[in-house]
């Protein structure tokens, strides 16, 4: 795609953007840009939601530090002086509720002249929904297609090579029957555990036959908030624990389970969701 020509996307809060030219710099929240860095759009720099802090946290950088991505800090509190200097020609960020960007005040991008793409990671979406935007974002970026190939070298991280771990995990959640629970601790006293329905890849789980564990009853529409005692009590064999900075690894906790770490920001791309199902197939395995 020339960089010459003309862009235009819509994105998930149905905002028209364009600009005269492809645009070739781009910033980005940090789960964007390690997606779009999978999908061949390297950013120059990323930056992080409220609960990141001055230095980029390893559940989440991706490829980021491999392409030597510049991390800015969290991006409420963003030097925009900084960020002027970086000459970004778009903005990346998600969209929970399909009206705002998440980490980045979009006043932010509209005194620099900059349109900010805001993709949906929410539960409105499936999670190939929500692959195929990311894609299609790409694409639009001028982004190569991957060559469609399953063997996990040249065609490694391609949408084949993400429906062949999806049928490896499928194959052992039919055969394993566990139940698994995804949680995210909250220091000694409190954790906070996932409702499938509310996550995509939760739900995408579950589609591919994996027994999900629900809290239940309660307050709270991601997650329904308790002690560790009130986890035990859900006897799970297989745990995903939040594996972010901020998160409380399950130290002691839940004894008898199992446990495989889970970014609850894993990059919307087909690398990083085959490397997860093929992490959640192995750990049902044992």
């Amino acid at each position: 795609m020339s960089g010459t020509q003309a862009w235009g996307f819509t994105d998930d809060r149905g905002t028209e953007l364009g600009a005269a030219r492809v645009p070739r710099r781009v910033v980005a929240y940090v789960r964007a840009g390690a997606a779009l860095c999978d999908l061949g759009v390297t950013p120059v720099a990323v930056y992080g939601s409220g609960h990141d802090g001055e230095v980029l946290d390893p559940a989440k950088e991706g490829g980021l530090t491999a392409a030597a991505v510049t991390y800015l800090g969290p991006g409420r509190v963003l030097d925009e002086g900084l960020l002027r200097e970086l000459r970004p020609d778009v903005i990346v960020d998600v969209t929970y509720d399909g009206k705002s960007p998440y980490a980045l005040d979009e006043a932010v991008a509209e005194r620099l002249g900059v349109p900010l793409v805001a993709l949906s990671v929410g539960n409105e979406l499936s999670l190939p929904a929500i692959l195929d935007r990311f894609g299609a974002l790409a694409a639009s970026l001028g982004a190569a297609p991957v060559d469609g190939t399953a063997d996990g070298t040249a065609g490694g991280g391609s949408p084949a090579d993400l429906r062949a771990a999806e049928d490896e995990l499928r194959a052992v959640a039919a055969r394993t029957g566990l139940g698994v629970l995804a949680l995210s601790g909250a220091g000694p006293d409190q954790v906070h555990l996932a409702r499938p329905l509310a996550w995509p890849e939760l739900a995408r789980l579950a589609e591919l036959g994996v027994r999900l564990v629900d809290p239940g009853p309660g307050p709270g529409a991601n997650w329904l908030t308790g002690d560790w005692g009130r986890a035990a009590e859900l006897r799970p064999d297989l745990v995903l624990f939040d594996s972010r900075a901020h998160a409380t690894a399950p130290d002691g906790a839940l004894s008898g389970a199992r446990f495989t770490p889970w970014n609850p920001e894993t990059p919307p791309s087909p690398a990083a969701y085959a490397r997860f199902f093929r992490a959640v197939a192995e750990a049902l395995t044992g």
